[in-house]
C-alpha cells in the first residue's frame, strides 16, 4: 500500500472523533509544557527527561500504537482479547519483583527498565476492557443466569482489582471497575444484578478503607475541605485558588502563578487547575465540552459497531477516557474527593498518553467498520440484530 494511501487510511473512520482526539493530544502537549515550567524550582525533577518521555514515548509511541489499533482487524482483537488481558496482568505483577518494580509516593506501580519507566496499570485498562468485552460477547445469551453471567463477571473484575489494591492503585481499580459495570449492563445484563454489584462494591470499598487509611482521609478531607489547609487539604485549596484566579478568560498561556511551588504535581493530576488559571472559565468550558463530545461520539460509534465485541470495547474505551477526565476535573474543582487520576491526553505520563491514543485508535477502527443503520434498542450492544461474534 503506497505511503500516502496508508496514512489516509489510518486517519479515516470518523472525522469528528479524530478531530477531537487531535485537539486534545496536540493541545495537551502545549498545556503540559506550560505546567512543567512550574517544576523549574525543584531540584529533584529532570524537566528535560520528563518532556522527552512525554513527547517521544507518549506521542511518538502513541502514534505507532494508534496506527496499529486503527489498522489491525477487529477480529484479531476479539481472538486475542484473553491473551492481551493475561499479558497485561503479567506486566502489572512484574512491579512486585525486586529490581524491576519502582516504589514512589508510597506505592509500587512502575516498571523501571533503566531506559524508560512504565506504568503497567495503564496497559491493564486495555486488557480489562478487551477481556470484559470478549466475555460479555461470548455469553450474550446467558447473562440472565448468574452462574454464567454475574459470578464470572465479578471474578474477572476482582482479579485486576486485587492486584491494583496491593500496589496500591485504588483510583485505577475503581475506574476499571466502573467501566466494566457500564459494559456489563450495556451488554444486556438484567438490572436486578445492580443490587448485587452495589453490595459487592460497598463491601470492597469497606475493605479498601480498612487496609488503605489514606482513602478515608481523602473522603474526610473532601467533606471538610478547609479543615487542614496546610496538610491533607492543601492540594484542593491550592487548586481552588488557581481556578478562581483564572477568572473568566484566564491569566494567559504560561502565566500561571500557582504552578510555581504552590500546586503539588502541576504537570500531573493538578494540571487542570493550571489550565483553568491560564485559560479561565471559558477555556475550562471548552475543555470539558471536548471530553463530553469525545464520550458522545465514542458511544455513538459503539452503538453502530459491526459486532458485540467491538461495540462493547469501543463503549468501554469511550467510558474509560471520559470518566477519567471528569473524575480528574471534578476532584480539582472540589466536587469529588481527590483520586490521583491523571487527565487523559494532557497530564504527565508517557504510558498514560500512549494508552489513551491507542484506545482512540481502536474506537476509530470500529467507526471505519460501523453499520449504516442504528439499533432500535438503547441497550445496543447486547441486542445487535444480524451480527455474530466469532469464537
Amino acid at each position: 500500500m503506497p505511503r500516502t494511501r496508508f496514512i489516509k487510511h489510518v486517519f479515516s473512520g470518523d472525522r469528528v472523533f479524530l478531530s477531537i482526539v487531535a485537539v486534545l493530544a496536540i493541545g495537551g502537549v502545549a498545556i503540559f509544557s506550560s505546567a512543567t515550567l512550574g517544576l523549574l524550582a525543584r531540584a529533584d525533577v529532570n524537566i528535560a527527561h520528563d518532556a522527552l518521555t512525554q513527547i517521544v514515548f507518549g506521542l511518538g509511541g502513541g502514534a505507532i500504537a494508534f496506527a496499529f489499533f486503527r489498522m489491525a482487524p477487529l477480529s484479531w482483537f476479539r481472538r486475542m482479547a484473553p491473551w492481551i488481558f493475561g499479558a497485561s496482568l503479567f506486566l502489572t505483577l512484574l512491579v512486585f519483583l525486586p529490581g524491576l518494580g519502582s516504589h514512589a509516593y508510597g506505592a509500587t506501580r512502575w516498571l523501571n527498565l533503566r531506559v524508560i519507566t512504565l506504568q503497567p496499570a495503564e496497559f491493564l485498562k486495555i486488557g480489562a476492557v478487551f477481556f470484559v468485552g470478549w466475555f460479555l460477547a461470548h455469553n450474550a445469551n446467558s447473562l440472565a443466569d448468574y452462574r454464567r453471567g454475574l459470578l464470572p463477571f465479578l471474578g474477572i473484575v476482582g482479579v485486576p482489582s486485587f492486584i491494583l489494591l496491593v500496589q496500591p492503585n485504588t483510583s485505577t481499580m475503581l475506574l476499571i471497575g466502573l467501566t466494566a459495570v457500564a459494559m456489563y449492563f450495556a451488554a444486556g445484563a438484567p438490572l436486578r444484578d445492580l443490587l448485587a454489584i452495589v453490595l459487592v462494591g460497598i463491601l470492597a470499598l469497606s475493605v479498601v478503607v480498612l487496609i488503605r487509611p489514606y482513602v478515608l482521609q481523602r473522603v474526610t478531607t473532601f467533606l471538610d475541605q478547609g479543615a487542614n489547609p496546610l496538610g491533607s487539604g492543601y492540594q484542593i485549596q491550592q487548586s481552588l485558588i488557581a481556578i478562581g484566579a483564572g477568572g473568566i478568560f484566564g491569566r494567559g498561556f504560561g502565566e500561571s502563578v500557582q504552578k510555581f511551588n504552590y500546586l503539588p504535581e502541576p504537570d500531573g493530576d493538578s494540571i487542570f487547575a493550571v489550565y483553568a488559571e491560564e485559560f479561565g472559565f471559558i477555556g475550562s468550558l471548552v475543555l470539558i465540552s471536548l471530553f463530553f463530545a469525545l464520550a458522545a461520539r465514542g458511544i455513538t460509534i459503539a452503538g453502530q459497531a459491526p459486532d458485540r465485541f467491538s461495540g462493547l470495547a469501543a463503549l468501554g474505551f469511550s467510558w474509560l477516557l471520559a470518566s477519567q477526565a471528569f473524575i480528574n476535573m471534578g476532584a480539582m474543582l472540589g466536587i469529588i474527593p481527590l483520586t490521583g487520576l491523571p487527565l487523559p491526553f494532557i497530564s504527565h505520563g508517557g504510558t498514560a498518553l500512549l494508552v489513551a491514543i491507542a484506545e482512540a485508535g481502536f474506537i476509530l477502527n470500529v467507526a471505519a467498520h460501523r453499520r449504516t443503520s442504528s439499533p432500535s434498542s438503547s441497550r445496543l450492544i447486547g441486542s445487535v440484530s444480524g451480527t455474530r461474534d466469532a469464537a
